[in-house]
């Protein structure tokens, strides 16, 4: 398919701490390939993708943003416009975890209110030094109304399932203000949507 053939482009970014493995989650996804000794992200770096959900064609700008401090000022300017975010921490780093609030609440401030996010809880595959439990990440999504995923960039466990969850979620989002703005929709404006019993079950379920 080219790349010209799509319908819709939606931005999606990650956010979070250094070092909690944004960028190989990036490249884990559009590439396929884990970089194990990877450098910190200078401001923002960013790929594409083109999804296919039913008859729908979507091209998705990923974007890694930087999580040093220093460079905050040039990474906020990038949240605007975001459809879709995925909060990150590495789960043997508590204090990576402690940082989720203030990233979220940062991006609440510049982004669409109706965005769509998913806590990623990263490195699962290092889960005999873990620091933060499964059902803490799970409270901490229920508690921001995000959905909630471990994920591990080095095997690539649910890498692939967050991103089509991330799309598959812009896209009903997108469709249902259609509906809204024809007064069809069964929506209403600042009603929460939530994934479906399904996905949410396995979404808890999580990874290894």
């Amino acid at each position: 398919m080219a790349e010209e053939e799509y319908e819709m482009m939606i931005k999606i970014i990650l956010i979070g701490d250094s070092a909690v493995g944004k960028t190989n989650i990036m490249s884990r996804y559009l590439k396929g390939e884990f970089m194990e000794s990877s450098k910190a992200t200078i401001g923002v770096e960013f790929g594409s993708k083109i999804f296919k959900i039913d008859e729908h064609v979507i091209k998705a700008q990923i974007w890694d943003t930087a999580g040093q401090e220093k460079y905050k000022s040039i990474t906020g300017a990038y949240y605007k416009g975001t459809k879709g975010a995925f909060i990150v921490y590495d789960i043997t780093r508590q204090e990576t975890f402690d940082n989720v609030d203030r990233w979220i609440n940062e991006l609440k401030v510049t982004a669409d209110p109706k965005l769509f996010m998913i806590l990623i809880g990263n490195k699962c595959d290092l889960a005999d030094k873990r620091e933060v439990s499964i059902e803490q990440g799970e409270e901490k999504a229920k508690s921001f109304g995000c959905a909630f995923l471990e994920t591990s960039a080095l095997s690539g466990d649910n890498i692939d399932k967050g991103f089509q969850m991330m799309a598959e979620e812009i896209l009903k989002k997108n469709l249902n203000d259609d509906l809204d703005d024809d007064e069809f929709g069964t929506i209403e404006k600042g009603e929460e949507i939530n994934l479906d019993k399904t996905k949410n079950d396995e979404a808890k379920k999580a990874c290894c």
